[in-house]
């Protein structure tokens, strides 16, 4: 899977996850029940570079001010296993059930600030002297991009 990054935003390098397997099995010793197993990967994020602030003709701010800040990690692949006993009434049936889900990457963005001066640029029809302006205040969306799914199976 391919993730794209907004215009003019840099893209992370994305960084593979750490697998960990879930121990259960001191609980099929104590209880003497048929566990499920468990093994997925911890996410490894990394943080991109921040998108530039633009000048813009006219605005004494940058824009944006505090700029959005990519992220972005692989969501491990996880495989969760549970033992169906007698599953049509019958211990020849005995199965297991499934759930898998493969990795996925997930580009993310923090919301980013816009910020305009209550002033304008300086007005020559007014001696130099900058005229007011109503402020501006805004936030950019975050941003969350994936395609994550999960296959569910009995065996």
């Amino acid at each position: 899977m391919t993730c794209m990054a907004a215009a003019g935003a840099a893209t992370p390098a994305l960084a593979d996850a750490v697998p960990v397997g879930v121990p259960l099995e001191a609980v099929k010793t104590t209880l003497g029940v048929d566990t499920p197993r468990v093994a997925t990967a911890v996410p490894v994020p990394v943080v991109g570079a921040p998108e530039a602030p633009r000048f813009h003709k006219g605005d004494l701010l940058p824009n944006p001010v505090l700029p959005a800040v990519p992220i972005a990690t692989e969501l491990g692949s996880t495989l969760v296993g549970a033992p169906v006993p007698n599953l049509l009434g019958d211990p020849k049936t005995d199965g297991e059930g499934t759930l898998e889900t493969p990795a996925t990457d997930l580009l993310t963005s923090t919301p980013g600030a816009v910020v305009g001066a209550p002033l304008t640029m300086p007005d020559g029809a007014n001696h130099g002297i900058p005229d007011l302006a109503t402020p501006k205040l805004g936030l950019t969306a975050p941003e969350l991009i994936g395609a994550p799914t999960a296959l569910l199976g009995l065996r």
